[in-house]
């Protein structure tokens, strides 16, 4: 293939060939000399400042961005000069649900061009080397390789796809594992094959107050739809609360393209009075169940559209109402650490997995 020319009469090179040809790229090591020499292989010339180097690729989304190695990056980083290359590969106007199909359509070829990522997840709050991410939610994917990466990112504008070398990112995620609260946020999904041989995971941490648990919900639920349906997954999450009366399930969070919450409340429990409905009041959430086993239900909706903190506040109030003394007697039940074929670990949550 030829390389594009970063111009507007050329025409544009499609996002899979484009992947296709940053994961066969040779940067030199990511130092000067060699990301400058794959930029000439690309096509792309050369502008912006030391500090923050553009290259002009012609792209309809937007031209490339180079992250050289600062005071953030440099503790993480073994001679690299740069951490990422960054392609804008298409734009969505700003909502939600325009976003996550932007980056469902550019995941679709992308995966049909590469196969099947070998990671995937949500960086939550906390991006690599302390980013941030769009408030919409922060969903990407990885083709994880060696000595490089290429991940399909959610960017401020849309979807991205950054090359980047693989042990700064990886060790820089490694060491937030230190057991503060809210230290990692997101969720880290993986497949057991040869592509993450060597991939090493952090610890989490363990929410210490409601408020807490609160907060982490809030991030958690309010996201949720907008990166299921950008990556393309469907969460089954049953949540446990630990109780002298033993530890039953006490809801069942279920999000593809929209999010429901199921409540398993006991009698002497008024859910109305915390804020649940029944299926006449959420005729969405019909399809999960077959009878009316859970009575008491929530439809959030789908990307954009849940209230976070609303949701988390009625969740914390209803496993208290029950009799749930301490955050850490809130439980994920195991059978939401699996995916479509990823383990899956939910690092912002700061709850226990059982």
């Amino acid at each position: 293939m030829n390389a594009q020319r970063g111009s507007a009469e050329t025409e544009e090179e499609s996002v899979a060939g484009l992947a296709r040809r940053l994961v066969a790229a040779d940067t030199g090591g990511w130092t000067p000399d060699g990301v400058r020499a794959l930029a000439a292989e690309l096509g792309w010339a050369w502008e912006g400042t030391p500090e923050k180097p553009v290259l002009i690729t012609g792209r309809a989304a937007g031209n490339a961005r180079l992250r050289p190695v600062g005071r953030f990056e440099e503790p993480y980083t073994d001679g690299e000069s740069y951490v990422e290359l960054a392609v804008p590969v298409a734009t969505a106007s700003s909502d939600a649900a325009a976003q996550a199909a932007a980056f469902r359509a550019v995941r679709e070829e992308v995966t049909a061009a590469l196969g099947k990522p070998s990671i995937m997840g949500s960086h939550g709050d906390l991006g690599p080397f302390y980013d941030s991410g769009p408030i919409w939610g922060a969903p990407f994917l990885r083709w994880r390789g060696r000595p490089e990466t290429l991940e399909l990112r959610a960017g401020t504008s849309g979807p991205e796809l950054v090359l980047q070398p693989t042990d700064p990112a990886e060790n820089w995620f490694w060491r937030q594992g230190i057991g503060e609260e809210h230290a990692i946020s997101g969720f880290f999904g993986s497949t057991r094959g040869p592509a993450n041989s060597g991939l090493g995971f952090p610890g989490g941490w363990r929410a210490r107050s409601w408020e807490t648990v609160i907060r982490s919900l809030d991030d958690f639920l309010g996201a949720l739809p907008a990166e299921t349906t950008a990556l393309g997954i469907r969460i089954g999450m049953p949540i446990y609360g630990s109780t002298d009366r033993g530890a039953p399930l006490l809801f069942d969070v279920a999000c593809g393209d929209r999010l429901t919450i199921g409540c398993f409340a006991p009698d002497d429990v008024d859910p109305a009075a915390l804020g649940w409905g029944t299926v006449a009041e959420h005729p969405n959430t019909a399809s999960l169940y077959d009878d009316d086993d859970p009575v008491w239900r929530v439809d959030a909706g789908g990307p954009g559209e849940p209230k976070g903190r609303a949701l988390a506040e009625m969740l914390v109030a209803t496993a208290r109402a029950v009799g749930v003394s301490e955050p850490t007697d809130l439980v994920v039940g195991g059978e939401a650490e699996y995916v479509d074929g990823y383990d899956v670990r939910y690092y912002g949550l700061g709850l226990p997995t059982g």
